[in-house]
């Protein structure tokens, strides 16, 4: 028979979050965890910020008028210390459902009234914290109120049916860090989306380009979970008409799939709010690595030389 890898359900969610409310963003995102462990899901993945928000109304507002600068204050309120209640909360989910999870969330220092980092959340089906990774650079607006993350946090984590990566929307295009995740030899990757970027970016367009490639490179299958623009946050965003005919354009639209390690896309989005499912069989990693193995048989460690640095 000799050695054979699982059959897993795969689970990406495409929903929004309890906009600014952590407690309710954790209560929503507890659900989920619930609904995907009743429909047989071993993995589920969630989309960036999701508690208790991205920040995306930057990209349609000034970042410092009176609108945009109350809703950074109300992100880091709600912003989440890690270990903390919130987080030993979503733990009891997973540990209930059965379920690990990546779960994207804004990550606050503790004992600090300022430093945000944009964080995924990595949680074992034991309910334990696995580990978090921080995204590295923020994106565009997001530096006004995300700070760089740690290269001690660019990491894949053991679960049971082999080791889970994760990267967060744009970073899932840097070479350097998937090449540093894929030579971890994860089998599931998590790419953490927001609802959207900007009135010029394509988002569906972009996570797809971005993904099939990491799929492809990684040799393993991809969970891209992404946010979904409700009406209720278009509302909060106060946007003039311009900006606010783009947003009712993006009302209850969702980019969440499920890549194989072909790049082929197994799971496509849905309408509105849920969860998107695929089930997967771990052995055609094996089939797509006999020909590319890029940490393995195809790399020249003679040739090339790579390295993380990480704090002292």
């Amino acid at each position: 028979m000799g050695d054979t890898l699982p059959r897993l359900k795969l689970a990406a969610v495409q929903a929004a979050s309890a906009h600014l409310d952590r407690e309710a963003s954790v209560a929503k995102a507890c659900a989920l965890i619930a609904q995907a462990g009743a429909a047989g899901a071993q993995v589920i993945a969630f989309p960036e910020g999701f508690i208790p928000a991205h920040p995306c109304w930057f990209s349609v507002r000034p970042p410092t008028d009176k609108v945009s600068l109350g809703l950074s204050q109300q992100l880091f309120q709600n912003a989440v210390v890690i270990p903390s209640e919130a987080t030993h909360t979503l733990g009891d989910a997973c540990r209930q459902a059965n379920i690990t999870a990546v779960i994207g969330v804004c990550e606050k220092r503790p004992d600090t009234t300022g430093t945000i980092y944009n964080t995924q959340i990595f949680i074992g089906p034991d309910g334990q914290l696995l580990g978090k990774h921080q995204k590295l650079l923020p994106t565009l607006a997001e530096k006004i109120v995300h700070t760089g993350g740690h290269g001690d946090t660019l990491n894949s984590f053991q679960a049971p049916f082999g080791r889970i990566s994760g990267l967060i929307c744009g970073e899932n295009g840097n070479p350097l860090a998937v090449y540093h995740l894929l030579s971890q030899y994860p089998v599931v990757h998590v790419a953490s989306w927001p609802a959207f970027v900007s009135p010029v970016v394509n988002l569906g367009e972009t996570i797809l380009t971005m993904t099939r490639g990491v799929a492809y490179s990684m040799g393993c299958f991809v969970l891209n979970a992404t946010g979904v623009l409700t009406q209720e946050v278009i509302d909060v965003y106060q946007a003039t008409a311009e900006p606010r005919a783009f947003l009712d354009r993006l009302l209850n639209q969702g980019h969440a799939s499920i890549i194989a390690p072909s790049g082929q896309v197994i799971s496509q989005p849905i309408q509105g709010e849920g969860i998107v499912y695929a089930d997967v069989d771990l052995n055609d990693i094996i089939t797509r690595k006999i020909a590319l193995d890029y940490a393995g048989h195809y790399s020249r460690p003679d040739v090339f030389d790579f390295k993380v640095k990480v704090r002292e």
